[in-house]
């Protein structure tokens, strides 16, 4: 933020970075220059404040303040700017949905908006007073491109759009995105993700454009912002001919887990479906098919229509489905193999190196459509997707601060969201964040005081001065005399905490009977059991196959923590508490992957050694909560976009092929990004930021992003698998 005089400028930088394109940020700043105090905690100041989802901003790289009663200049007298920086060259380069400007007060963001049932931050009409320079501006008026900036305060105080077209086509400017998610048309739109995209291909137009540009190299590509697993959905895309030449502009959709950024050949193509125009009309998945009834003209309107339900995709050009192909009625499918089963998202795609001769506009439905989508299909925004199971991510899960006194305390788990919503954890993992202690881990069935260390083999411990209770609303700790590292005084700690389903009970389903206590909804289950020595199978309560599992023996000395992934499959393991890379046996998982029911085990020791106890937490992905998945690394700062389908509040990887650490990130250690605040199940060490650019991540809207360089976690070529927990899925979530 800047105020200013034209002479003087006074300017408030967070340190925080903002740089989430696929959701809404709500921001409030209030100027008082008539506050004699000019700093309230830390760096914030009274004469400016600024609030960003109804939080406020604390930390600061610049906060130049004003001099008391400063005036600036809000008056009639002065041209004043929005999406302009006073008249230079800088533009904004997004959305607004609605601007609220109050003229002779100071208000809070309770004005302006009010966190839901969720936890999420909401806009709500201004109901108040705007003094006599204030205005407020919907944009809703689009009968001209100067009603479009009438205010609709009552003071008349009319804006002068500039630049702005309403015109049918990819230049209207009037879109229905919208940070409130009220019906199939008002939504949170998809974009072109300049988060994954090639790195030197240029996105213009909110991001919905490729402009004709000259790139190094050969065939780029850039996805989408919003994945869809089911349902049907149509999009369109207009192919412009800038100039001659035969570069190649391909539309269509690839797998959310496809580099679709990277270099690959024109014999590969883009790893999804497309419609190659240059071709006459073609479908390249891995190799090109040809389609009939298309044009293959160098300027067609592209479209797209995708059943993802019943695994079909068709493509048209200008208003004709190739191959005769109805959508509406479900026939004559342009391509119908393989669709099922995954995450999809829009993509386009460039073959050819040098200028590229064709620019592109895409049109997810935020704009009006040149042609009326097939029956059934939607455009692509949040209010399309499924209703989540678990909308407010804090009922189930909970990364919760806390400081130690050495005295018997008891832990809220509300402290970690913004509506205090509360649970009683069944595993609480507990972590000093100040001091190199252990990573101590208790859960409902062992009981409270037993806990397990998940950087060592050692086995299970009791110590009546550890976590003493499991409560309704988060978990008792003691003294901790003995310094185990659950509550030693001024040490500053995090617990991670997931609900399953309290008291255990019997579990028949394998060839060894288990004690399960299993939450179906979240998929998370805490399994107890006797190992036997020989292949077996154990129930694990989830009635979905579970995407992954830890391990522990509790009375065998020198036993690993055995970590099953699906990116990994039954054939190897990784030990939560080594830096080794994946171990391929047949020992541990029999080869087997889980089931519904039961997942299996071989004769390795640290999964089923005879006459010793386990325990073993599973989980299962539950869309918009959680996700178990892998990335490729590329070894750069610009490092991999990862699509979960939430904003995370927890995320841990480990790379599969080298030797490296685990490493986890939680939203309430990083309020904000860059997330940055490092602690690693396979290491005592306390909470690090060293060499912080080559191990921090973005927490995004969507999913994360990769942001450091490290080969901890993003070698060139490795494969690096990840869990990861939400706060709130995509289709209600705000950009962090």
């Amino acid at each position: 933020m800047s105020t200013g005089d034209g002479s003087t400028a006074y300017n408030f930088a967070s340190t925080a970075v903002y740089r989430d394109p696929s959701a809404w940020y709500h921001i409030v700043i209030v100027t008082n220059t008539t506050s004699a105090t000019t700093t309230q905690t830390g760096t914030t100041t009274d004469r400016q404040q600024m609030w960003v989802n109804g939080v406020q901003l604390s930390a600061f790289s610049t906060n130049q303040v004003p001099t008391q009663n400063f005036s600036g200049v809000i008056n009639s007298t002065n041209a004043h700017y929005i999406g302009q920086d006073g008249g230079s060259a800088n533009y904004l380069d997004g959305y607004l949905a609605e601007v609220n400007f109050v003229d002779g007060q100071a208000l809070t963001p309770s004005s302006f908006g009010t966190y839901d049932t969720n936890g999420v931050w909401q806009p709500i009409k201004y109901s108040g007073t705007y003094g006599t320079n204030g205005f407020h501006l919907t944009f809703g008026n689009t009968t001209s491109t100067t009603t479009l900036g009438y205010d609709t305060s009552g003071n008349s105080n009319n804006w002068t759009t500039n630049n702005i077209s309403l015109t049918a086509g990819s230049t209207y400017d009037s879109m229905t995105d919208s940070p409130t998610v009220s019906s199939a048309s008002v939504a949170n739109y998809a974009t072109l993700n300049p988060l994954n995209k090639a790195a030197s291909l240029t996105l213009s137009n909110a991001n919905l454009s490729v402009p004709q540009q000259t790139i190094s190299g050969t065939n780029y590509g850039a996805s989408g912002s919003l994945g869809f697993s089911s349902g049907k959905w149509y999009f369109e895309v207009q192919i412009n001919a800038n100039a001659a030449g035969n570069n190649d502009s391909s539309v269509g959709i690839c797998k959310i887990t496809d580099a679709i950024t990277t270099t690959v050949t024109s014999t590969t193509g883009m790893v999804g479906f497309l419609l190659s125009i240059a071709n006459g009309g073609s479908i390249n998945y891995g190799t090109t098919t040809a389609v009939t009834g298309l044009t293959g003209a160098a300027t067609n309107l592209v479209q797209v229509a995708v059943d993802v339900t019943n695994g079909k995709i068709w493509f048209g050009a200008d208003g004709t489905w190739a191959n005769g192909g109805n959508p509406s009625a479900g026939t004559n499918a342009t391509y119908s193999s393989g669709i099922s089963g995954y995450t999809w998202v829009p993509a386009i795609y460039y073959w050819g190196a040098g200028t590229f001769n064709r620019s592109i506009n895409a049109n997810f439905g935020q704009q009006p459509f040149t042609y009326t989508p097939p029956t059934g299909f939607n455009a692509l925004n949040t209010y399309n997707l499924p209703t989540p199971t678990i909308a407010n991510g804090a009922q189930y899960m909970a990364a919760t601060l806390y400081t130690g006194t050495g005295a018997t305390q008891t832990i809220s788990d509300g402290g970690n969201n913004t509506i205090g919503t509360t649970f009683q954890p069944d595993l609480v993992w507990i972590k000093s964040r100040s001091a190199a202690t252990n990573n101590n881990l208790f859960d409902v069935l062992r009981g409270t005081t037993a806990y397990l260390i998940s950087n060592s083999t050692a086995t299970e411990a009791t110590n009546a001065n550890t976590l003493t209770a499991f409560g309704s609303t988060g978990f008792t700790v003691g003294s901790d005399a003995s310094a185990i590292g659950v509550n030693v005084n001024a040490a500053t700690y995090v617990g991670w905490q997931w609900k399953a389903n309290g008291a255990g009970v019997s579990n028949t389903n394998g060839s060894i009977t288990s004690t399960v206590s299993a939450n179906t909804t979240a998929g998370f289950s805490v399994v107890t059991y006797t190992g036997t020595g020989a292949n077996a199978t154990i129930g694990h309560g989830l009635g979905v196959a579970p995407n992954m599992i830890i391990t522990k023996s509790r009375n065998l000395g020198g036993s690993h923590w055995t970590v099953y992934h699906s990116s990994v499959g039954n054939t190897g393991a990784l030990l939560l508490d080594t830096t080794a890379a994946t171990n391929t046996s047949i020992n541990y998982w029999n080869n087997t992957s889980p089931t519904s029911n039961v997942f299996s085990v071989g004769i390795d020791g640290s999964v089923n050694n005879s006459g010793n106890t386990f325990v073993t937490y599973c989980w299962s992905a539950v869309s918009g909560y959680s996700a178990f998945g892998s990335y490729t690394g590329n070894g750069s700062t610009d490092g991999p976009f990862v699509y979960t389908g939430f904003r995370p509040r927890w995320v841990m990887i480990k790379e599969t092929v080298t030797v490296s650490n685990w490493n986890q990130w939680d939203s309430s250690r990083n309020s904000a990004n860059v997330t940055n605040l490092l602690l690693r199940p396979n290491s005592a060490g306390a909470e690090s930021t060293a060499g912080s650019t080559d191990i921090q991540v973005d927490f995004l809207s969507n999913g994360f992003k990769i942001r450091g360089s490290s080969t901890d976690m993003n070698t060139n070529g490795e494969t690096v698998i990840y869990a990861a927990f939400a706060e709130n899925p995509f289709q209600n979530s705000r950009a962090r």
